[in-house]
């Protein structure tokens, strides 16, 4: 997590705390809360509330606001992440009364949260317009692959802000001809290297040169890294502020050093019984709404209701997947194409399935079977996984771990049909393999949540 969303979620908490202190104070007239409220009861009471509203925060992306985002629009995310809040509290409180805030504290508390939010989007700029205690970079070259890193530092609104250029010994004068704003963001190199990034304030450094050999100055990085600054290469620094992979910077070698890439028996034995658990609780709530699903695609075309087809899962093993059809009878009757992301040959009630995600409910017996994970890469055709691997490299690692319903890539990046589409996408799935974690697939539970309720299906 870095700082501009621990941040975010510390100041929301605190705003939701404050919004219940008034609330109460409004409702009963003083900060002495009346007997039939026991103290444990209404700590309790008090942790729902502010979960339910970071969690509605998340919902509504009130913290990922553009950066031009106007007041009006901030208003009508905080107003849409309390009216968010109100329908899960229902919920919640219908299900266990006990935990009701109850005597009209409720209301006053959401609305004062809602008000302590904007003003503090609003006026003081944060959020996701400004990022305080921003870590200055120094990048370590002046090539193509510098400005490139250059060019993602500002345009990302995260925990990051661009020092400047260095030139490196044996690769001075070769700053990519074009840019003219990399060449007039270089720095001077002073003493030596720990002091210009003392002078500059520079907290961690990046190296960004197309040779290394007899160029890198190793014994002045090596004095910044015993000092405190953080020295990491490209393809490092590229993950760690996109959450991806630089394919075209990665070697065999940094594979196999890097962090990461560890999967351990606790870690299989966690994933599975995971996956156990969300395909049977899954399946057990989605069960009652499939005569309705069945009803709705019988209307809408004649064939099939379920649609079988060969995927490509862990260890480039094929398995049939289950999906509830979405498209027309006989589609792929010239051959397996792409499916474009406005596909004629989608039904009407197949862009809602697809858009909704419900078309893949079928897929938990996938993943029940143990096929499929709950979370991983996007389960590929053999057809289209012969052509991707001999397109791009790297491709096949992507089979090291079982396919999943739901996964990184899935939920960071749009559709795609095309080649360059399934190379970034593997940068997500890759990215994922490599930092394989618990906190990492709740990140991805409530992101497929946000897709799933708001549309924006793949």
């Amino acid at each position: 997590m870095n700082l501009r969303v621990a941040l975010n979620l510390f100041t929301d908490a605190l705003m939701a705390v404050a919004a219940l202190i008034f609330a109460a104070g409004v409702r009963f007239g003083g900060f002495d809360l009346p007997d039939d409220w026991q103290a444990e009861r209404g700590i309790t009471a008090g942790i729902i509330f502010v979960g339910v509203n970071l969690f509605s925060s998340y919902l509504m992306e009130v913290h990922a606001l553009p950066k031009e985002s106007r007041k009006r629009e901030i208003f009508t995310a905080c107003l849409q992440s309390g009216c968010a809040a109100f329908f899960l509290l229902s919920v919640l409180y219908y299900l266990n009364p006990s935990l009701m805030l109850g005597r009209g504290v409720l209301f006053f508390a959401l609305g004062f949260f809602i008000i302590f939010q904007f003003s503090w989007y609003a006026i003081s700029g944060m959020g996701a317009r400004a990022v305080p205690f921003a870590q200055r970079v120094l990048i370590l070259g002046t090539g193509d692959l510098a400005w490139q890193l250059g060019e993602m530092i500002g345009s990302q609104s995260g925990s990051f802000t661009l020092a400047g250029y260095l030139e490196c010994g044996d690769a001075v004068g070769a700053t990519v001809p074009h840019c003219e704003s990399l060449k007039s963001q270089m720095i001077p190199l002073e003493v030596d290297l720990l002091q210009t990034a003392r002078t500059h304030r520079v907290s961690i450094i990046v190296v960004a040169l197309a040779e290394r050999r007899g160029v890198m100055p190793l014994q002045d990085m090596m004095r910044c890294k015993l000092n405190g600054i953080e020295i990491v290469d490209a393809p490092t620094f590229y993950e760690i502020v996109q959450g991806k992979l630089m394919l075209e910077e990665m070697t065999p070698s940094w594979i196999i050093f890097s962090s990461g890439f560890r999967r351990n028996a606790l870690i299989n034995v966690y994933k599975r019984c995971v996956d156990i658990l969300l395909s049977v609780f899954g399946l057990f709530l989605a069960a009652p709404f499939f005569p309705l699903i069945a009803l709705a695609i019988k209307l809408d075309s004649p064939g099939p209701l379920f649609f079988k087809q060969v995927r490509v899962g862990s260890g480039e093993k094929p398995f049939l997947l289950y999906k509830f059809r979405s498209m027309c009878q006989n589609a792929e009757r010239n051959g397996a194409v792409w499916a474009a992301k406005n596909d004629a040959r989608i039904t009407r009630v197949g862009k809602f399935l697809r858009n909704s995600r419900i078309d893949e409910i079928p897929q938990l017996y996938n993943v029940l079977k143990g096929e499929m994970s709950f979370i991983g890469p996007r389960p590929e055709r053999p057809e289209f996984v012969e052509n991707l691997k001999k397109d791009i490299y790297y491709y096949s690692k992507r089979h090291t771990i079982k396919p999943g319903l739901t996964g990184w890539a899935q939920v960071r990046y749009p559709y795609g049909a095309t080649v360059e589409d399934a190379k970034e996408k593997l940068r997500y799935d890759l990215y994922y393999i490599k930092n394989l974690s618990f906190l990492l697939d709740t990140q991805i539970i409530f992101e497929t949540v946000k897709v799933v309720l708001f549309g924006r299906g793949r």
